[in-house]
């Protein structure tokens, strides 16, 4: 075989710089595109666990007051305080991964609160009180007043 065969036949095997060069440019602009939507979808997706566990710990104090006539003993106290408390009253889901849970006795009602504690549902906080009013005090971090959940955007 001739030396100039030789050499054609072994220019077309592998890559070139240029070629390897493009194809992690395009790895890294990919990467950089979807790595924080990706970040965002896996914090939208722990949020629920505070929804879900607001709304559950709103109608255990209205069954609450419907027993005691009352939502807790102390205004400022901690609610469902009274004698015979139910077990649920510590406000600690058993499940909680990413909120911790608070209730508070106000002067005509209570406030429910879930603050993220985990995850990155941390630098979060939502509310709800007896009349079911929704709130979100902080966001991704930043203090909001929202008169709903926020979850995705800034806008209810």
């Amino acid at each position: 075989m001739s030396q100039t065969r030789r050499a054609r036949s072994y220019r077309h095997a592998g890559f070139t710089l240029i070629e390897l060069m493009i194809t992690v440019a395009l790895i890294a602009i990919l990467g950089g595109v979807g790595y924080p939507s990706y970040i965002d979808y896996v914090r939208r997706g722990q949020l629920p666990e505070a929804f879900a566990a607001l709304s559950d710990y709103r109608v255990k104090m209205e069954q609450y007051f419907q027993d005691y006539k009352n939502y807790g003993t102390t205004n400022g106290g901690a609610c469902a305080n009274g004698a015979n408390a139910p077990a649920w009253g510590n406000f600690v889901p058993a499940n909680a991964k990413y909120f911790t849970y608070a209730c508070l006795v106000t002067t005509n009602g209570y406030t429910i609160t879930a603050t993220g504690s985990g995850g990155r549902a941390t630098g979060h906080v939502y509310t709800v009180d007896e009349n079911n009013r929704q709130k979100t005090t902080r966001f991704k971090g930043q203090t909001v007043d929202k008169s709903c959940w926020l979850m995705k955007g800034t806008e209810c």
